[in-house]
């Protein structure tokens, strides 16, 4: 490992950088030294501005891939290199905003019905009720359930932040089905090949999606379908927006009210402008 890769791994540390940001950061700045075959120190902001347009027009990246590597790439020369005056001009395209697919009551049920292992059920309804992010689910501890309190603790979420949530009767009846048949001791959901790893997010998301093809649920999307449908459930049944904001863990408000979009309620019960009109009835004939 080089010097200025140690460097850089000590300076996200000490700043609270997530360890997935981390390990996408080094990635992305390997990837970078790769392709101008010379080591960053050595490479100028002009090059910077061409690599990220090279990823973009030849390459065909995602506009979010390339916002991660120009992030990296600013990470690095501003705090590793200790050039915080230089002023980049990396191309930073806008990430074209779209709608997930939200899945209704009725199909997440029929997920956990065409679930037929009780571990694996345990799991995503686990997600779905808690409203949890993949990561947070595969690293929820035995110790993170509270029946008492009826809370569910999520231990270092996104932001490096702690949380509580809400555990409902329902769950905590199948989580304790789950916990007589398997006994597990640290991890509530560990890995099968090492009971003392947490499962991987790609065996999460493999059972997911095993289990909608299973029901025959066609809408797009991987796991965190079941974390949008939780907090969409949720805002349709009445709960306010607030509450909502600190189940899922959200930093800004904005983040949990783009909910407001995903709600049926919220667009059912609106009038639709033209039957507001006071229009003369229709010619006759």
């Amino acid at each position: 490992m080089s010097a200025l890769r140690r460097q850089m791994k000590a300076d996200m540390v000490l700043r609270g950088l997530a360890y997935r940001t981390r390990k996408s950061y080094v990635e992305a700045v390997v990837n970078f030294s790769k392709f101008y075959g010379r080591s960053p120190e050595r490479i100028t902001e002009a090059e910077c501005e061409s690599y990220l347009l090279h990823l973009l027009q030849e390459r065909k990246l995602a506009h979010s891939s390339c916002n991660v590597v120009a992030s990296a790439l600013q990470f690095l020369y501003r705090v590793t290199l200790k050039h915080p005056e230089a002023e980049f001009n990396l191309p930073r395209p806008r990430v074209p905003q779209r709608l997930p697919q939200i899945l209704s009551c009725e199909e997440v049920a029929a997920i956990f019905e065409h679930t037929p292992d009780l571990k694996h059920r345990a799991f995503l309804m686990t997600t779905y009720a808690v409203g949890l992010r993949l990561s947070e689910a595969c690293h929820l501890k035995i110790g993170d359930i509270d029946s008492s309190r009826m809370t569910i603790r999520v231990e270092q979420g996104k932001g490096a932040k702690d949380r509580y949530t809400l555990l409902s009767p329902s769950l905590l009846e199948e989580l304790r089905r789950y916990w007589v048949a398997h006994r597990p001791r640290l991890w509530l959901f560990p890995s099968p090949r090492d009971a003392h790893r947490p499962m991987l997010p790609k065996s999460a998301d493999r059972i997911y999606h095993a289990a909608k093809d299973r029901a025959g649920i066609t809408k797009a999307g991987g796991i965190h379908a079941l974390r949008h449908a939780f907090a969409t459930h949720l805002l349709e049944s009445g709960t306010d927006v607030h509450t909502i904001q600190r189940l899922l863990g959200h930093g800004n408000l904005s983040t949990t009210a783009r909910y407001f979009h995903l709600a049926q309620k919220h667009l059912s019960g609106a009038n639709a402008p033209l039957d507001l009109l006071r229009r003369p009835p229709p010619p006759h004939g």
